[in-house]
């Protein structure tokens, strides 16, 4: 049953990824941080498949993970390809006639971006990218892991506000805010004897 649930949980989580990139975050050439984030940047520039441009950048840091960080290689790999996967798949998802505002629609990709994450992460999974790089950087640093994926989001932001454009980098700042938090509800424990 726990590996029917964790194939359950990439799978939802995946498509959830790829329905926020797609029909949210691309209409309005809005970033996610991290590896997502970098992927979009040479998707609008160069004009590419998103979730092939995803799959390639992460295979620096996956061959890191098969070094040094083997179990997080063999509990990341199957979600970085799905939801690579489904980027691509749900490509023409972006064309429905529904508009939303660039500020819904960048709250709004972030939540099911989040959930994506949240879902996978609850079941010991992930896409991996930027956190592996951060857990990597935290040993040499001394700095909280999430302050330095943080910082990576920021950097990756600001790429898109050089790069694409000042509405993309202010927006795409919604769009990490909203993810990280739904990411944090979705991964919070929560006790019975908490109430």
């Amino acid at each position: 049953m726990p590996f029917f649930m964790k194939a359950v949980a990439i799978l939802v989580g995946s498509m959830s990824i790829a329905l926020g990139i797609n029909i949210f975050l691309i209409p309005n050439k809005v970033l996610d941080g991290g590896i997502i984030g970098l992927g979009l940047i040479i998707s609008y520039l160069l004009n590419t498949n998103a979730g092939f441009t995803i799959m390639v950048l992460s295979i620096p840091i996956f061959a890191l993970a098969w070094f040094k960080y083997r179990s997080y290689f063999f509990n990341s790999l199957h979600g970085m390809l799905l939801s690579s996967f489904f980027i691509d798949l749900f490509h023409n998802v972006n064309q429905v006639p529904i508009k939303f505002s660039p500020i819904l629609s960048s709250f709004t990709g972030g939540v099911f971006i989040g959930f994506g994450i949240g879902l996978k992460l609850r079941f010991e999974t992930s896409t991996g990218g930027t956190d592996l790089l951060a857990q990597y950087f935290s040993e040499f640093v001394k700095i909280n892991v999430g302050i330095i994926i943080l910082i990576m989001d920021v950097l990756v932001i600001c790429l898109g506000g050089l790069f694409v454009s000042t509405e993309t980098f202010f927006l795409s700042a919604i769009t990490i805010s909203s993810g990280g938090i739904t990411t944090s509800l979705c991964t919070w424990n929560f006790k019975s004897n908490d109430y």
